[in-house]
């Protein structure tokens, strides 16, 4: 038997019509546009479609700009984020919610408290620690500082919650060592949690723009945001060559969370129940 629509559900459709419009409508805009001429992106009408679709802006952006450099800069830097805090949030996060021992409560607070801490505060120490380790203008000084995201410990140390303790002891009693335990007995039943911890990691690290731009100067070395950015000039702006580079930076973003998204919201529900 079919449910009568009422006026409710019938609003309700008509609101989130109209939002997801919305919200769709830049990235649709940014994806033409990077089709169109130069001419074409600042007319007036506004072409809401490239009459005459060129790839002139991805030639120039590919050819006269390092823009593949600096889109393996961010793949790069986004990938190996991903893993490395993945790894240490899962193993941080089941000692913290498994394992008694003295300060345990202590640390943990401090994880949270770190939860609430802007970036902008820690910046100039942190500058400093990766001007005295020498790696200031590379990769790796935007991905260590990365490496201890506090809600990354938060979240796994919530999933690591809802291991059983048995389990646990069974694994203890057949003579499994920590690691094994850990990777046989705790790892399968927080993988949701680690796959919804990757896809956060990965986005965060993604649109990091402002740790970027403090860490990173040289043009090679910097992330496809950066090198958008730099295409903006002075006197006349190429907006078909902006949209281009936008594009190229949203497409790599937009497939990972559309592939990855059965996992992202099995692994957000499953932590939003306990037992």
């Amino acid at each position: 038997m079919k449910k009568k629509m009422t006026p409710f559900g019938v609003i309700t459709i008509i609101l989130l019509s109209i939002l997801t419009v919305l919200f769709v409508f830049p990235f649709y805009w940014i994806m033409t546009g990077s089709f169109k001429a130069q001419a074409a992106t600042i007319a007036i009408p506004p072409q809401w479609w490239p009459t005459a679709p060129t790839l002139e802006n991805f030639t120039k952006l590919l050819v006269q700009n390092p823009a593949g450099r600096w889109l393996f800069n961010s793949i790069f830097i986004a990938l190996v984020t991903m893993l490395l805090v993945c790894v240490t949030s899962s193993l941080a996060g089941y000692v913290l919610a498994k394992k008694r021992f003295y300060g345990q409560k202590i640390l943990f607070s401090i994880f949270i408290a770190a939860m609430a801490l802007p970036k902008q505060v820690v910046l100039v120490p942190l500058v400093r620690i990766v001007n005295f380790m020498g790696i200031h203008d590379t990769l790796s000084a935007v991905i260590l500082p990365l490496i201890g995201w506090p809600f990354g410990v938060f979240l796994m140390k919530q999933f690591s919650e809802n291991i059983p303790g048995e389990l646990l002891e069974s694994a203890k009693i057949d003579g499994c060592n920590e690691f094994r335990t850990f990777v046989s007995i705790a790892f399968p039943i927080v993988k949701p949690g680690f796959a919804a911890l990757a896809i956060f990691t990965f986005i965060n690290t993604w649109n990091d723009y402002f740790m970027q731009l403090v860490m990173l100067t040289s043009r090679k070395n910097l992330t496809i945001s950066l090198g958008v950015a730099t295409l903006q000039a002075e006197m006349a702006t190429n907006y078909g060559l902006i949209m281009a580079g936008s594009a190229l930076a949203a497409v790599p973003i937009v497939t990972v969370f559309l592939v990855f998204q059965k996992s992202f919201t099995q692994g957000i529900t499953m932590g939003a129940v306990k037992g």
